[in-house]
């Protein structure tokens, strides 16, 4: 069993640049610890002969295909004929990038 130390925490904090108290890093080695505990008991268990999953039910597409429409398709110009600013077929929007584009 990997033991957490309160030096341990304290390094990690100061490579983090994560100002803490005594008190958040004797709390924080509390709760390190009892993670790499965790991880342990999962590597216990852990197996060649059992195959790694991200979920534990099968997951399937919600999603249904997409299929083109010709009713109820706006045009180009129908599109743009609400916007504030529009040149010809397109939206005219401030630029945010600056002048590098």
């Amino acid at each position: 069993m990997s033991e957490i130390t309160a030096e341990q925490v304290a390094h990690l904090a100061n490579l983090a640049r994560i100002a803490l108290t005594e008190d958040e890093i004797a709390h924080l080695t509390t709760e390190l610890g009892q993670i790499m505990q965790a991880v342990e008991k999962v590597g216990e268990v852990a197996t060649p002969d059992v195959a790694p999953t991200s979920h534990p039910i099968p997951m399937q597409n919600v999603f249904r295909a997409d299929v083109v429409a010709n009713d109820d398709v706006l045009t180009a110009e129908q599109a743009v004929a609400g916007a504030p600013e529009a040149d010809g077929s397109r939206f005219v929007v401030s630029a945010i990038l600056g002048e590098e584009q």
